[in-house]
């Protein structure tokens, strides 16, 4: 089912796909360039590794700030474009102006701006742009003192990857994170699921339930949302299973959950959470031995699913469910 995206959403998506834009600008003739916040200091308010994608015309698309220093940033675009030449630009904002942009107090800005095709290589910018459209993670190192450029997998700098953490490494590279999109794949059309599927959309990820049952996964009880009708195996199977994926169970019936669980188990998935008590989920391990599960699979497994808060209600539960998530993808 293809859920009603709101304007709001739509506009994350757009902002989420600034390499997509400026490739697509630099191909339709307009020209365009890449501004990326390499560093930060004191209150910025966009992280490194944020983009802002900048066309010949002076259309712009993403942030690299709250806006202190988005003009600064395109007149420099657009200079680069004219010359083929980078640009590494340092903006302070004070204190005094630090307020009328969102900011409690000052900070200093540090951005990279390359003009595609010229300065950032049009083949590197594909090779990132296919790497997001198969769900593979990428990365983009550079050099500012020698401009030397590089692309990264997740074997290069592991840390990072699994971190989501952009920025500067101590031998001056700066190393760009494109991180396929997160994505929480939820078992089971329960009360819990009504109350995690909007608060895993809030937190960036895009929710899928899957669950066999038509009455309880409907549109009426999941307006707007992604849902599978499969039996979970064959669901996980078709959205497929990654490193950016946390995978999380909740029928808390053996016959939907235990197939999930063995599916999801020969995956390389960052989470799996299973719905029950510690009486069920010791029931649960020995099914699993049964199988033929290795220990080292079955630690995986994260049961009673979510961090023990004493939640009690539906909602309670799921704010335990996504804090554990966020914990095991920030922490490992």
């Amino acid at each position: 089912m293809t859920p009603d995206t709101s304007a709001a959403t739509s506009a994350d998506m757009i902002h989420d796909r600034i390499p997509e834009i400026a490739r697509d600008w630099h191909r339709e003739g307009r020209g365009a360039a890449l501004a990326t916040v390499v560093e930060t200091w004191g209150s910025a308010p966009r992280q490194a590794g944020s983009q802002l994608a900048i066309s010949g015309k002076g259309e712009i698309m993403g942030s690299v700030s709250g806006g202190c220093v988005e003009g600064a940033v395109v007149v420099e675009a657009l200079e680069a474009m004219e010359d083929g030449t980078p640009r590494l630009l340092t903006f302070g904002v004070s204190d005094d102006t630090a307020f009328s942009v969102g900011l409690a107090c000052g900070g200093t800005i540090r951005v990279l701006v390359e003009p595609v095709g010229k300065a950032m290589p049009l083949s590197m910018l594909d090779a990132i742009v296919d790497a997001r459209a198969a769900r593979k993670p990428i990365a983009y190192g550079i050099t500012p003192d020698r401009w030397e450029r590089r692309l990264l997998s997740p074997a290069d700098l592991p840390d990072r990857f699994r971190s989501d953490r952009s920025g500067m490494e101590e031998t001056g590279e700066f190393v760009a994170l494109f991180n396929p999109p997160l994505r929480m794949l939820i078992v089971g059309a329960v009360h819990i699921a009504q109350a995690l599927v909007p608060m895993a959309r809030l937190a960036g990820y895009d929710p899928v339930l899957i669950d066999p049952r038509d009455a309880f996964a409907s549109e009426e009880r999941f307006p707007g949302t992604v849902i599978r009708h499969d039996w979970p195996d064959e669901g996980l199977l078709a959205e497929g299973l990654d490193a950016r994926t946390a995978v999380v169970t909740l029928t808390h019936d053996t016959k939907l959950d235990d197939p999930a669980i063995l599916e999801a188990l020969k995956s390389d998935i960052f989470y799996l959470g299973c719905l029950g008590s510690t009486r069920t989920h010791a029931k649960r391990l020995e099914r699993l031995r049964d199988a033929g599960v290795p220990e080292d699979q079955i630690a995986r497994i994260h049961a009673p699913v979510g961090l023990d808060i004493g939640a009690k209600s539906p909602a309670e539960i799921a704010v335990s469910i996504l804090a554990q998530i966020t914990q095991v993808l920030r922490r490992g």
